[in-house]
């Protein structure tokens, strides 16, 4: 039987800005979130001590009881990202990168069968070891879920370590069955969400013992193939390893970038955005030597509108990552499918069906001069080789200093949030 530590680093960037200040991040009370912004901006974090007083994580800075003083502390993702390599040394010293599934900056997935009777430890020895080097050598506290398999490692961790004194839970299928068979809600269980739990609970299904028990035909037409893996884990299942995940390779490959606008913008205020983003799309593509073969962007309205997104896909003549081309193709399907007189909010961009970028072309009669393209792509990497030297912003085009424009305060960014650099 394998075993798996699923290890959570508690209320992560909350604790780091709290070790930044010497302060203890299980008794100060800290949140992170931009002072800049308004009241209703999400924090990003809030302290375990804040959450004690009942300060849920993720919330609006006006959601905070007005009676808890706190400190706010302005987001540095840069910091956040030096903090979790630093830990993933960690462990690596402990475990093989074959047997680590880092699933975001603050979780990881180990796989420590072998490793148990090599270090003479049981799993949750060789879990409160992890968690007190971390501890004792970057501040920040931890908390792990053991399993059997992977989802039962994510469920301990989710719902038993929580409320365990040593912030640590243990699950295999029995005792999944015997503590959380009848647990609710369902939402606490790794991907059920609240629209999930709300068409099961219109068949007067609650736990996941109902769900256990529940017609398997009436599930698959409910939720399709994902009924499979809803099945499996409410048996506690789970037949997909490590191993198995650094293996999976997909069919078909994209990139995407998108944000949300800090207030309504205009036709015309959205269009320069949009032309931003798909130019630093473009120099992602050129400096990962890939390729697309089509644009798909999704704009949407005004949240005082009630009107879906507009949607539509750019094809391109052949594989390209050519600002020439793409830009050109995208702000055509852009005038084509948007509503001029509607105000707009948020933005996402897709390029498809990526390919490695071999150097080939395939010429056609519609596309442009193929020696200005090839000019274009060296300024292209020159532009890179600047930017990767001096910094992001250190290449700017008259276009990111309309007023309207974003990239300049987004390349000081890192996921939307500040990264803490100047």
């Amino acid at each position: 039987m394998n075993t798996y530590l699923c290890i959570d680093l508690k209320s992560f960037y909350a604790s780091v800005e709290c070790v930044e200040r010497g302060l203890d991040p299980m008794t100060a009370n800290l949140v992170v979130a931009d002072p800049e912004r308004s009241e209703k901006t999400i924090c990003l974090a809030v302290s375990t001590a804040m959450k004690a007083l009942g300060v849920k994580n993720r919330c609006r800075v006006f959601e905070i009881p007005k009676n808890i003083e706190y400190i706010m502390a302005e987001p540095r993702m840069q910091k956040y990202i030096d903090y979790a390599a630093e830990i993933y040394g960690i462990y690596l010293r402990y475990v093989s990168k074959d047997d680590i599934h880092v699933y975001s900056i603050d979780e990881a997935f180990l796989d420590v069968t072998p490793y148990l009777p090599h270090y003479h430890l049981t799993a949750k020895e060789m879990a409160e070891m992890l968690m007190g080097k971390v501890f004792e050598e970057v501040g920040v506290r931890a908390a792990c879920g053991i399993g059997s398999n992977l989802y039962l490692a994510k469920i301990a961790l989710d719902i038993t370590a929580k409320h365990a004194e040593d912030f640590i839970g243990e699950l295999d299928e029995e005792s999944y069955k015997a503590a959380l068979w009848r647990h609710q809600p369902l939402t606490d269980f790794w991907r059920v969400g609240a629209g999930t739990a709300n068409t099961l609970a219109q068949r007067y299904i609650f736990t996941m013992e109902d769900i256990a028990n529940a017609d398997e035909e009436m599930l698959y037409r409910l939720f399709g193939v994902d009924a499979e893996l809803l099945i499996d884990h409410a048996w506690g299942r789970e037949p997909v390893t490590i191993a198995d995940i650094k293996a999976y390779k997909p069919k078909t490959n994209s990139l995407t970038s998108g944000q949300v606008l800090m207030r309504d913008y205009t036709f015309d205020e959205a269009k320069i955005v949009l032309k931003e983003m798909l130019d630093q799309m473009c120099l992602d593509m050129v400096e990962k030597e890939l390729t697309a073969g089509s644009v798909t962007v999704q704009i949407g309205y005004s949240n005082s509108l009630d009107m879906p997104p507009a949607k539509g896909t750019a094809s391109l003549s052949a594989h390209t990552n050519s600002n020439l081309v793409i830009i050109p193709a995208v702000m055509k399907l852009y005038d084509r499918i948007m509503e001029r007189d509607k105000l707009i909010r948020r933005l996402n961009i897709c390029c498809n069906n990526v390919l490695a970028d071999t150097g080939e072309r395939q010429l056609s009669l519609f596309e442009e001069d193929t020696e200005e393209i090839d000019r274009n792509k060296k300024l292209q990497k020159a532009v890179l080789s600047v930017k990767k030297k001096y910094g992001k912003n250190s290449v700017l085009k008259g276009l990111d200093l309309e007023e309207a424009a974003t990239a300049r305060e987004r390349n000081r960014q890192i996921g939307g949030h500040k990264s803490g650099e100047k």
